[in-house]
């Protein structure tokens, strides 16, 4: 009889342990393999200036589809290097970026230390690539986690930079949501 409530304990024990594995296997899961995660690109886009390719960029949902003012709980985009960047000029172009989107610097500020110790220097064929689940940010970088940022409201600010209509790349936009510019 102890033996059968020694083996019960322990099978509810191993059920407890798979749940709670399973509520967090997105954030725990590699990012080299989307198929597992079951995401869906919404687009894909090139960034260059003038004749100087600087990045590939993919968007990902669960759906495949993203509209900008019901972003869903669950996105994934992958910047894919194609030229030498340092860490501190990613940080100088991503706060360019939130001014040209007119956010207060009071509104930025906070993340600027955060991602300053988050993101390294690049080099060719590195990517960055930002997990967003539930509004939390997890930042991969050659898809090993490097960074998170729990302000649920860093998400939107951050991928607004691509997403926003009123980005300073709309090309760019338009190809990373696949034509439905919503």
């Amino acid at each position: 009889m102890g033996n059968v409530i020694l083996i019960f304990i322990m099978l509810i024990n191993s059920i407890i342990s798979v749940a709670d594995a399973s509520s967090e296997e997105l954030l725990d899961c590699h990012l080299s393999d989307y198929c597992k995660l079951e995401f869906k690109e919404v687009g894909r886009a090139k960034f260059s200036v003038l004749f100087w390719d600087i990045y590939n960029s993919s968007l990902y949902t669960k759906s495949g589809n993203y509209i900008h003012q019901y972003p869903p709980e669950l996105i994934l985009f992958k910047i894919e290097y194609l030229k030498d960047i340092t860490s501190d000029d990613l940080l100088k172009r991503t706060v360019q970026q939130w001014q040209h989107l007119e956010v207060p610097e009071s509104q930025y500020a906070q993340y600027l230390p955060k991602l300053k110790s988050i993101w390294p220097n690049i080099s060719v064929g590195d990517s960055l690539t930002l997990f967003v689940k539930k509004g939390v940010s997890i930042f991969y970088f050659n898809n090993m986690q490097v960074g998170v940022i729990h302000e649920h409201e860093f998400s939107k600010l951050f991928l607004d930079i691509w997403l926003s209509p009123k980005t300073s790349q709309e090309k760019l936009r338009e190809k990373l949501l696949g034509g439905n510019t919503l």
